[in-house]
């Protein structure tokens, strides 16, 4: 992730000067090109010390004073930011804003599930889920407009890729949903927890997932702890690692077939990264941060991978986690029925084989719960989350490109 703090270079976007000729007539007018303001929403806590001090000619404290407004109190107009001068005020105006996506749906469950659709353009948005449970809420998040790893068993594979979010978009889903249920930061709150669990692969969209947990994870953010914030991924290797150098957040994995055929078959990601090179990055990841734990998550399909070899399997698996790292229950196993979707192929097992299978896990000593399924009523349950993609046909091939140049620069660096 840049680090640079060249803030007029990376995060103001100047207008271009307007070429001159010298046979233009002198008395028509040089159309104003005002600059492109920077959504404050993009900035980490660093990044808006700098944009105060370098392109304000602020002191950096001040940038604290808008982090408090903006994620504690929820105000994006600079002219109800009381305790801001109004020279700094005009400055703002003029330089930045605080624009967060647009609400286009808000859905609530029976179960008390909430989902929101948002819209990210004109074209495009994504899905945002809050699950509450005893003593914690967890907010889902998304991080692209669709997903091209194509993961057969996810209604987000159906729609294609278009685009990853910025910081302003996966943060703004923070947001709303804080506004929405009523936060306040240190006191009792409704949302605990994040999840980077909603549309797309966090890791394929880094730098700006990246950016986006720090905001969460800072007291003049949602001051959540590390703990409380979780990203999973399909598999990711070299950015799994980059992940354990710059951040501390939990990690899940989503395995669902503990060889190297089906998980191939169910995770097209796999083929580039099997099941060895992916378990020896989460035991680098692991041994970082002696003490912490790596959650698989395991969705269970009738007949594809709830069978009683297959639960062997995953224990045979999950035990080499365990010694490599040196600490039992070092791997946690997350199980998850299948929620079906218009036109999946695959099936949820009954739940006679859903706790066989989970026994089978169980007689080893491992714990592996089994997610309660939540607000599938508004299909805001793992696995459901559609959004709207435009174009992706064009917009999948253009991102796989994209990926297979990152690979190609991280394995040269």
């Amino acid at each position: 992730m840049s680090t640079s703090r060249d803030i007029n270079a990376t995060l103001v976007d100047t207008a271009p000067a307007v070429p001159t000729n010298a046979a233009a007539r002198a008395d028509v007018p040089v159309p104003k090109v005002e600059p492109k303001r920077t959504n404050l929403f993009d900035l980490e806590r660093v990044q808006l010390e700098d944009f105060f001090e370098q392109v304000l000619g602020e002191k950096r404290y001040r940038a604290h004073q808008v982090m408090k407004w903006i994620h504690h109190r929820y105000v994006t107009d600079f002219s109800d930011m009381t305790d801001l001068g109004k020279a700094l005020r005009a400055k703002l105006e003029q330089h930045a804003h605080v624009h967060a996506p647009s609400v286009v749906l808000d859905k609530a469950s029976e179960d008390g599930t909430h989902k929101w659709l948002l819209g990210m353009d004109a074209k495009n948005a994504i899905e945002t889920v809050f699950i509450p449970d005893k003593g914690r809420g967890t907010l889902c998040v998304s991080s692209q407009v669709g997903c091209a790893l194509n993961c057969q068993f996810c209604s987000t594979a159906t729609q294609g890729f278009n685009r990853n979010l910025s910081t302003a978009e996966i943060i703004g889903q923070v947001w709303i949903a804080a506004r929405h249920l009523g936060n306040v930061p240190h006191q009792q709150r409704r949302l605990t927890n994040v999840v980077m669990m909603g549309m797309g692969e966090p890791l394929a969209n880094f730098d700006n997932v990246v950016r986006a947990m720090s905001i969460m994870r800072d007291d003049l953010g949602y001051g959540l702890a590390n703990k409380r914030v979780t990203l999973s991924t399909a598999g990711m290797v070299p950015q799994i690692d980059k992940l354990g150098e710059l951040s501390d957040v939990s990690l899940a994995v989503s395995l669902h077939a503990a060889n190297d055929e089906l998980r191939s078959e169910l995770v097209p990601l796999n083929k580039k990264y099997p099941i060895e090179m992916l378990m020896d990055a989460c035991v680098r990841y692991a041994l970082r941060k002696p003490g912490t734990s790596v959650t698989f998550e395991y969705t269970l399909m009738k007949g594809v991978n709830d069978q009683p070899q297959h639960a062997r399997q995953l224990v045979q698996l999950m035990r080499s986690f365990d010694r490599s790292v040196q600490m039992k229950g070092a791997a946690k196993v997350n199980l998850i029925p299948f929620n079906p979707f218009p036109g999946t192929r695959f099936e949820r097992p009954t739940d006679q084989a859903i706790r066989a299978f989970q026994k089978l896990l169980n007689d080893t000593g491992m714990i592996a719960p089994v997610r309660r399924t939540r607000g599938d009523d508004i299909d805001a349950a793992c696995g459901q989350l559609k959004g709207q993609v435009m174009d992706r046909t064009r917009r999948n091939s253009e991102f796989r490109r994209s990926l297979g140049q990152q690979e190609r620069g991280d394995a040269a660096a």
